[in-house]
């Protein structure tokens, strides 16, 4: 068997401004083939622990290592896919339509021809079921088929991971079902790993396998159907943690 280093390994970050711990001393690992959720109240570092992982912010101490190799050293950043915050308000007058949004994806990705490129273009909004949406204005999309075309455009590098931050803001509930499946087909199918942040315990998926809490510093929950009761997580949430955890329902 063959040593796969880990995706993300984080140990002892902290990020501090104006003297202020967004971080403090945080670690965690995310093994190939995870699928997680960070979790985590506004203005309590999840954004700024993604920003860091991209390599947006310069921690103030500890280290990160992508894929086994220092952050500063790591250059294969295609391997990535991110789906930034509000993808799904993209400016409606933006004059591009869906083809031209998932290409923009492919710069990551030298040395294909046009053939090539065009396939694996359409490769990716078939796997997101927005083929037939091709030639649609970003504007004339609701707001659940502009995060399919968003997830499309990070899927073209064929990345390993994929991080979505705070995806369903804007979303409806039979959208977000469907998100969560096409995440489930990625996960299972191509072993992508997922990392998913929210600030929402309610729409934690059923089959997110671990749960980061990110208020400051870190809670790691493994067995996220356990984590309502997490002291800690009720602590976090306050009491009515408790009640909205059921109300996704499988169809």
């Amino acid at each position: 068997m063959t040593f796969t280093p880990s995706i993300f390994d984080v140990r002892n970050l902290s990020y501090i401004v104006n003297g202020q711990n967004i971080l403090k001393n945080l670690s965690l690992i995310i093994k190939r083939g995870e699928y997680c959720a960070v979790i985590g109240p506004n203005g309590g570092g999840k954004t700024t622990l993604i920003r860091l992982l991209l390599g947006l912010e310069k921690p103030t101490s500890g280290e990160i290592k992508l894929f086994g190799v220092e952050l500063k050293k790591f250059k294969a950043w295609y391997k990535i896919g991110y789906v930034p915050q509000r993808v799904s308000q993209i400016d409606t007058n933006f004059p591009a339509n869906v083809y031209e949004v998932v290409q923009m994806g492919l710069t990551a990705v030298r040395g294909n021809s046009k053939e090539k490129g065009r396939e694996i273009i359409e490769a990716s909004m078939e796997k997101m079921g927005i083929l037939h949406l091709k030639d649609k204005l970003i504007g004339e999309l609701s707001g659940g088929q502009r995060q399919r075309v968003m997830i499309a455009r990070a899927l073209v590098s064929k990345p390993e991971v994929l991080i979505l931050d705070e995806p369903n803001t804007g979303v409806d509930i039979k959208s977000q079902h469907r998100f969560y499946e096409l995440l489930r087909e990625l996960n299972i199918n191509e072993g992508m790993t997922i990392l998913f942040i929210t600030h929402d315990i309610g729409v934690i998926a059923d089959d997110i396998a671990r749960l980061f809490t990110v208020n400051h510093s870190l809670l790691t929950c493994n067995n996220p159907k356990e984590a309502v009761s997490c002291e800690a997580m009720s602590k976090l949430y306050g009491i009515e943690a408790h009640a909205v955890y059921n109300h996704h329902h499988h169809h």
